[in-house]
């Protein structure tokens, strides 16, 4: 039967800049709690509410104790009104340079461990603690947009592009126009825009970019390749393929020749590139690059290393598109058990693993097992990004399809609903394959 094709994760292994987090996080609808309504007579009854409730469990239905605890945080101090959060939050005030580096690693553990939401706290105390000691330095600006990361991958764009330009706005004004963090920013400012399907506002943002880092570093610098890499996923993500392919292929280029063939960072390039001929049906060109990637990553890293589910994770859905489904399962099946065991059954990437394989299952007509998949996929999806983030968009999706390929109508109907609701609250460009 004729119906929209289904949506199967192939991990893209972006390397950005390295002050970027590396994470992704909660989804949750925060946009509507920063909202400058706040006054301080209004903080003064969060302020008591707070004091009658243990602290607050976060949870996947987010609802009164998170948005009291997020009101504490905004509440706290009201005369901000250009940060995001709305305040300084009062424990950082008299914040030792101590207590400082301290939340940056409790922030960066809990990111680690796919805690996303937990981790905003500190993350947030970071920014507020840096503000009111360097509010012009590089080291503040730095925090800045690594707390936009933060909220970008929540799915609170408005937040993110805000800090983004903030980060930013300091960085041009403190540094030379051709300092590497500039680039940064302009990185993270345009892959914004790429997520909203903004694809006009990022590529001259990505294009000063590269120039920047080419000028400051030379032509041959990782960092470059980085900025190379991100600009072919913007064309790849256009179907621009014949442009990407000489990025990705510059950039495999350089990685081979400063880092060494071995390098994970030349696994990530051969899988990124294996994907742009996977998008185009070239399925003969893209599985020697994803078996090479898997090999270097497994020497490199260990057989247990997040980065080789993600290889495996790769060639299965290389496998699948062929309809070689026996070869596909046991490598959907080793990759999830390495996600289990790396970050627990209830991290974002067990989720996609989940949904991956029970897609597998769907395609073979194993309705029963890709039901049961799908929506243990969806719960853990809605659980650590929040039920309005596009990932859930994307499980809603397919659990609904695989409802009307078995006549169940009204069971696909509200799931595509909401799946439309979320695509919509974000803007975001038409879900690909």
């Amino acid at each position: 039967m004729n119906r929209e094709p289904r949506f199967r994760t192939a991990i893209a292994r972006v390397l950005v800049t390295p002050a970027l987090l590396a994470a992704r996080t909660s989804g949750r609808d925060v946009d509507s709690l920063y909202a400058p309504s706040s006054t301080p007579s209004v903080c003064e009854g969060w302020q008591r509410y707070s004091s009658t409730v243990s602290t607050p469990r976060l949870h996947s239905g987010y609802g009164s104790c998170v948005r009291m605890a997020l009101r504490l945080i905004l509440c706290t101090s009201v005369l901000h009104a250009d940060h995001p959060l709305g305040a300084t939050p009062l424990p950082t005030q008299q914040a030792s340079p101590g207590q400082i580096e301290r939340w940056k690693q409790e922030c960066n553990q809990k990111l680690e461990r796919g805690e996303y939401q937990q981790a905003l706290p500190a993350c947030q105390h970071v920014v507020d603690a840096l503000e009111q000691k360097i509010p012009e330095h590089p080291d503040f600006a730095a925090a800045v947009g690594d707390l936009g990361e933060l909220f970008y991958h929540q799915g609170s764009l408005k937040n993110a592009e805000s800090l983004y330009r903030r980060s930013l706005a300091i960085r041009e004004k403190v540094l030379s126009s051709n300092h590497p963090d500039i680039a940064e920013s302009l990185n993270n400012l345009a892959l914004l825009y790429k997520a909203q399907g903004a694809y006009a506002q990022a590529e001259p943002l990505l294009r000063r970019s590269l120039a920047i880092l080419e000028k400051a570093l030379g032509p041959n610098h990782p960092d470059v390749a980085t900025s190379l890499n991100n600009l072919a996923l913007l064309y790849q993500a256009q179907g621009a393929y014949a442009q990407a392919e000489p990025l990705y292929r510059r950039s495999l280029d350089i990685r081979e020749k400063v880092l060494g063939p071995n390098h994970p960072d030349m696994a990530t390039s051969l899988n990124n590139l294996a994907q742009l001929y996977r998008a185009q049906g070239d399925y003969v060109q893209a599985e020697p690059l994803l078996r090479r990637s898997l090999a270097i990553s497994e020497k490199a890293l260990g057989p247990n290393h997040p980065n080789v589910a993600t290889s495996l994770n790769n060639l299965a859905l290389l496998y699948q598109d062929q309809g070689a489904y026996a070869q596909a399962e046991p490598l959907l099946r080793r990759s999830l058990a390495i996600w289990e065991k790396a970050h627990g059954p209830s991290h974002p990437d067990v989720a996609i693993c989940l949904h991956n394989l029970a897609s597998l299952y769907q395609d073979q007509g194993a309705y029963a097992q890709a039901e049961q998949l799908y929506s243990r996929s969806l719960a853990i999806s809605e659980k650590a990004l929040g039920p309005n983030h596009p990932d859930v968009a994307i499980r809603l999706h397919n659990l609904a399809w695989l409802y009307q390929e078995q006549g169940a109508y009204a069971q696909a109907e509200p799931l595509l609903r909401r799946s439309l609701a979320i695509r919509e609250r974000y803007s975001a460009p038409t879900i690909r394959m």
